[in-house]
């Protein structure tokens, strides 16, 4: 994977729903050694997954909505709890943004497998308290290849 490409990933920042309000966090963080101190959701298993703008390649807004809701129904058809969340970039004069489901408990292979069906660079999964990049566009990397990040949780 390219170097810019990954790098963007990492310091992209997630808002994700929680009981409490949104949390916001990034991938970029230093090691984490005690898990009790991330916020509760950032210990559980979960995935971020988007049908937006598939191999990067731009499209228009009417048929990004259109996929991403094909997306939620497949999720909910599938008995999984799903919620509205997004992605962005921290960058002052940043205008990327991209929705995005946080989907509860679901499992890496089949999280994966979703990935590819809507032709997604990578996907990210939460795992014992790590997030995780995994590759699911073979024209990026090896499918399956997976960055280990750490949690950093923005204000």
């Amino acid at each position: 994977m390219e170097t810019t490409l990954l790098r963007n990933y990492l310091s992209t920042v997630y808002e994700l729903p929680t009981v409490n309000g949104p949390i916001r966090a990034s991938l970029d963080g230093d090691v984490v050694t005690d898990a009790s101190t991330l916020p509760e959701l950032l210990t559980k298993p979960f995935a971020v997954l988007t049908a937006y703008n598939p191999r990067s390649m731009l499209l228009p807004r009417k048929v990004n909505d259109g996929r991403h809701l094909v997306l939620r129904d497949l999720l909910i058809l599938g008995c999984y709890r799903v919620e509205s969340s997004v992605g962005f970039e921290e960058e002052p004069e940043g205008t990327w943004r991209e929705p995005a489901w946080l989907v509860h408990a679901m499992d890496r292979d089949e999280a994966v497998a979703f990935g590819r069906v809507f032709r997604q660079n990578t996907i990210l999964m939460c795992k014992n308290a790590r997030p995780e990049l995994i590759v699911t566009d073979p024209t990026c990397d090896d499918v399956g290849r997976t960055i280990v990040g750490n949690w950093r949780v923005r204000a």
